[in-house]
């Protein structure tokens, strides 16, 4: 053959392979309301910047009918491109092709893409879209799975590591996301189960709908899997773009600094926050207020919404905040919330993100219900991230800083590195109204009217305790702000820790209260 034959055949062979499961597995799938699974990836990554390996492989199972069956790519596509001219690593199963089924080939080809990642310390996104385990390839299936999980641990803390969920994922499919940094999810696309439809529905009835036992909101909204929802694949797509432009590529990085932009909200500080403590105000507006551009990247906008944790900007530097939400459940610490803060501490720790508190909250939830959920642990959650990190810690206290939250939320006993606080701080053992029934319960029930004596002793408590005065005096907090001097007190203190070093007792690993 002359090399144009050649040329000809490869490019012959390369059309095949990119065919998927074919023109009917394809149009099935557009069907769905799906793209393809090439689609995908360069719907992510910068145009025409993707480059694919090992497009020829096939799988190598030779019974139940397997051995001479064509799966092309044995239903994964792996490659690697750039996000806003960031190399990054990708795979995307394709449905078309076997339902996406993971065999023996297909799981090795992940792991090769995966162990690229890791050498060349890069970010990795994987899209998941497979009925699950070959059952024709039995337990080289399972051993495939096996397999990247193990990576996706080693990977843990050295490279962002992203889960997008577009297409059915479970039973031991669902432990590599859980395994990542974020999971993105789809409305009417995403599912997500740790036993397979069928099991649930003979367990359940048929009265539930998939989406309803693990769909997108329900991961959003309810168990936690998921940390970004999208109505659309595209939606998707741009936030992961956004995610990828505020992260750095590896643990011994930082995050790409962009040209510094003012803030954008016209709203003053001291407006956002009611002069009455009880009112509730949106903590996002705050933030909205100090950041470069007014823009925040928030991240499990609907889980645990008590809390709110995302990315923002600080003269073109990426910050991490954490900041307790008024609105809801007056912003205290409970399971779920401490799950939230202190997963994405870690994951702002291991990345060299400065951390940013702002805290108004009352404490710890009490009840019944979460004493059984088991809130000492999962608090602990919060209170051994903010110890365990070594990046840039910064807290202001806008209001509310009562009992064991004071100390959870980057206090200076848990070596926040800066701490101010608004005239409005209420620091104390606990709100007023309680401690002075407490403190002062005799002279209010001797008293000739008791509700006077009470709100007088209320009053007192205030003036002696429940302010920020007495934490200051201390030198518990560094500064007492006006609420006008929030954003260049934040900027300065970034600029001064930059270089900050942390000592830390030489050991394998810590335990944390998992």
């Amino acid at each position: 053959m002359s090399l144009k034959q050649f040329i000809q055949e490869l490019r012959d062979r390369k059309e095949l392979a990119k065919s998927g499961g074919g023109a009917k597995a394809m149009e099935k799938q557009k069907a769905m309301g799906k793209l393809s699974a090439r689609q995908r990836i360069t719907s992510i990554l910068d145009k025409e910047s993707f480059q694919e390996y090992d497009m020829f492989v096939e799988h190598v199972a030779r019974d139940f009918d397997m051995q001479g069956k064509v799966l092309h790519g044995d239903g994964v596509i792996i490659g690697t491109g750039t996000i806003y001219g960031a190399p990054v690593c990708i795979y995307a199963q394709d449905f078309t092709v076997a339902g996406g089924s993971l065999g023996l080939m297909h799981s090795r080809k992940i792991c090769k893409i995966m162990d690229h990642a890791l050498k060349m310390r890069i970010p990795l996104i994987g899209i998941n879209d497979s009925g699950g385990a070959r059952i024709q390839e039995g337990v080289n299936s399972l051993a495939g799975y096996g397999e990247i999980f193990y990576r996706n641990t080693m990977s843990s803390g050295v490279i962002p590591q992203i889960s997008v969920i577009l297409g059915p994922c479970a039973g031991g499919a669902v432990y590599s996301p859980a395994l990542t940094d974020f999971v993105f999810v789809v409305e009417n696309i995403s599912k997500m189960f740790i036993t397979g439809p069928s099991v649930i529905k003979t367990v359940l009835g048929e009265d539930y709908t998939m989406e309803e036992i693990g769909g997108a909101k329900v991961h959003c909204q309810i168990s936690g899997n998921a940390h970004f929802y999208a109505e659309s694949e595209q939606e998707c797509f741009e936030q992961i773009k956004k995610l990828i432009s505020y992260i750095p590529r590896n643990n011994t990085k930082k995050a790409e600094p962009i040209e510094p932009k003012p803030v954008k909200s016209k709203k003053k500080l001291e407006d956002i926050v009611p002069a009455n403590p009880k009112l509730p105000y949106d903590m996002r507006e705050l933030i909205m207020a100090i950041t470069d551009n007014s823009d925040f990247f928030e991240v499990m906008e609907e889980f645990a919404a008590n809390i709110v944790i995302g990315f923002g900007r600080m003269n073109g530097e990426t910050v991490g905040f954490v900041a307790n939400q008024p609105m809801v459940l007056a912003g205290v610490l409970d399971c779920d919330s401490s799950d939230k803060a202190g997963r994405f501490i870690r994951f702002c720790n291991a990345f060299n993100i400065p951390i940013i508190t702002l805290e108004d909250m009352p404490g710890y939830l009490p009840g019944i219900d979460q004493e059984h959920m088991g809130v000492i642990r999962h608090g602990a959650k919060v209170l051994y991230a903010y110890c365990e990190a070594t990046v840039p810690k910064i807290t202001v206290i806008i209001r509310k800083a009562y009992g064991g939250g004071y100390i959870a939320m980057n206090s200076r006993h848990m070596r926040a590195d800066f701490v101010f606080a608004w005239p409005t701080a209420e620091i104390a053992v606990m709100g007023p109204e309680g401690a002075a029934n407490i403190v002062f319960k005799k002279e209010i029930e001797s008293a000739v009217d008791p509700e006077a004596m009470r709100q007088s002793k209320i009053k007192e408590y205030k003036e002696k305790f429940a302010n920020p005065y007495v934490a200051a005096s201390k030198g518990y907090v560094d500064e007492v702000i006006e609420p006008a001097e929030t954003r260049s007190r934040l900027l300065h203190a970034l600029e001064v820790s930059k270089d900050k070093f942390a000592y830390r007792p030489e050991k394998k690993h810590g335990i944390p209260p998992f």
